[in-house]
């Protein structure tokens, strides 16, 4: 795992090579095997390969939906928000599951975010897309996982460039 994350980088730019259909199926089950508060399983997944529906949703934002100009699959991360409270949580969990699955693939994936991000000044970018895939407005969107093949490799962060300070032994204190 640790080598995972050493690896994992955001791609924003993705060949035109299509994803295998055992490494799609590898991807539904991995979000599939999310945890969940109460193992409530609150979470739905909407995977989208058409391209057409990948450019519509490409316009959920004014930016920071690069990634969506090439992905060949864009995730999309909702839940039910009457069936619990932590919703924001659970479907954080399944985001970041996808990227690491994709990434053991040989993939490369992007979190684009969605909750609290506007399309335009009278729409959100998640009602946007509630309406593009006809969600129910008690389905709440939190992000957008894109994945694909890597236009480019990039390296990990190096370990010297990692924030140590960020870490706290038996509390807050300040070194």
């Amino acid at each position: 795992m640790i080598e995972l994350l050493r690896q994992r980088r955001s791609i924003r730019k993705y060949t035109s090579q299509k994803i295998e259909a055992q490494k799609l199926k590898i991807l539904k089950e991995a979000a599939l095997r999310s945890p969940s508060s109460k193992n409530i399983n609150l979470w739905e997944f909407i995977f989208v390969k058409d391209p057409d529906l990948i450019a519509k949703l490409k316009n959920c934002k004014p930016h920071g939906v690069t990634p969506l100009g090439t992905a060949p699959l864009a995730i999309v991360v909702c839940a039910d928000e009457t069936k619990n409270d932590v919703w924001v949580e659970d479907c954080s969990i399944a985001s970041i599951l996808l990227q690491l699955t994709a990434q053991s693939l040989g993939l490369g994936s992007c979190w684009i975010q969605i909750r609290n991000r506007l399309h335009s000044d009278e729409i959100s970018s998640e009602k946007y897309i509630q309406n593009l895939f006809d969600i129910p407005e008690h389905f709440r969107v939190l992000s957008i996982v894109t994945v694909g093949y890597p236009e480019k490799l990039r390296e990990g962060k190096p370990f010297e460039e990692l924030q140590f300070e960020k870490i706290k032994i038996n509390g807050f204190q300040r070194s």
